[in-house]
């Protein structure tokens, strides 16, 4: 056979690459000419491989006639089993057209496809090659985080002469934006984004889940935390976590367990996705441990002995988050002296010897000391 001869010729879609036309030519007129070398088709489409060929009528003084047409996959010599495309695959013979059609395109379905017809006469097999090379894809929503706001991307792995328009989606809802990339704020969380190209809305994209977490989050002491990464990447990605600004990484995958949390885990987290689309990164969360004040000390100004009439001054203190509260008590009476940090005599008497009891409590719990006072009479 002789050397293909390509003419171009223009795309009829931008969902697929530019058309040309091949034709593999055998002697004496003898050719199958595909409309397209390569064609790129979105997952759960419809494509025609366009396809047709020519014989002589007559050689041999025999009339020629065509006993068999059919389509193969490169390195399967085999027909074309259309029982593995559960309908979505049909020919469209037709006198000289052998165009192959599939439907509800699937990601395997991306191979080198070649069709061959076969004749009465004597080695009058005739097969188009090099084939038709077909991709199909699936469109991809990829992520890039930026300051103040994230970018998703409408992305194929098609290349295409004229970038088609697409339409994207919110939470199932049509946008009015037609350009492959589309701005999401830093506040417009727990949303599902998806794209299609135009004109091609049924085909859409899987969606992202865009998922900003609030920008602090509470939790005490002991309790379980699972912080989960905002990315539903597509296609599947790495996770990592880091905590504070020096990003110090501490763990991977996509959710992060606290099973006893602690003081020293309060905090800024983030985790980022990454796959052979990007990296990204989610939006900080603020972790504040919340704990029950500890310890609770009473100490006395001035130090030393006490003397009746002299100033005498009880403070009380506490690690705590949130900040303690505190309560006076005297013994076992249950009625509040005060309600401060501390307990003021401005002339203490004998009568105010004995033992008080500072309560501190904010919320997560009581914690609780005392301090006797012992008054030396003049």
């Amino acid at each position: 056979m002789t050397s293909p001869q390509i003419i171009k010729m223009f795309p009829p879609s931008a969902l697929e690459d530019v058309f040309i036309s091949t034709s593999v030519l055998g002697q004496n007129g003898w050719s199958v000419t595909y409309t397209s070398t390569h064609i790129c088709a979105l997952k759960k489409s419809t494509v025609d491989i366009g396809c047709r060929y020519s014989y002589p009528s007559t050689r041999h003084n025999i009339n020629t006639t065509v006993q068999k047409r059919l389509w193969f996959i490169k390195n399967k010599d085999e027909p074309l089993d259309l029982k593995t495309y559960s309908r979505r695959a049909e020919y469209r013979f037709h006198e000289n057209d052998c165009t192959l059609r599939i439907t509800d395109l699937r990601e395997r379905d991306s191979a080198e496809y070649k069709f061959r017809f076969i004749t009465n006469q004597p080695d009058g097999s005739y097969t188009g090659s090099p084939g038709v090379t077909l991709t199909v894809t699936d469109l991809q929503v990829k992520v890039r985080r930026l300051l103040n706001h994230t970018e998703l991307q409408c992305h194929s792995s098609c290349d295409v002469i004229d970038p088609p328009s697409y339409v994207w989606y919110k939470n199932g809802q049509k946008i009015k934006e037609e350009t492959s990339s589309l701005r999401v704020s830093v506040g417009d969380d727990d949303s599902s984004y998806s794209c299609a190209v135009k004109g091609h809305e049924g085909y859409l994209s899987p969606k992202l889940y865009y998922v900003l977490v609030n920008p602090s989050a509470e939790a005490e002491e002991g309790t379980s935390v699972s912080l989960n990464c905002g990315f539903n990447a597509n296609p599947a990605a790495n996770y990592s976590w880091y905590k504070g600004n020096i990003q110090t990484h501490i763990s991977e995958g996509t959710v992060l367990d606290f099973s006893s949390i602690q003081p020293s885990d309060s905090g800024e987290y983030y985790c980022t996705a990454e796959n052979e689309l990007g990296r990204s990164a989610s939006q900080s969360i603020f972790i504040n441990v919340k704990y029950a004040p500890k310890p609770v000390n009473v100490s006395v100004t001035p130090p030393g002995e006490i003397v009746e009439g002299s100033s005498v001054t009880l403070t009380c203190s506490s690690d705590a988050n949130p900040a303690a509260k505190y309560t006076w008590y005297k013994g076992n009476n249950n009625k509040p002296l005060s309600v401060d940090t501390q307990l003021v005599f401005t002339s203490i008497q004998p009568s105010e010897s004995g033992q008080y009891r500072c309560r501190a409590y904010n919320g997560v719990g009581v914690t609780s000391d005392s301090f006797t006072i012992h008054v030396k009479c003049e």
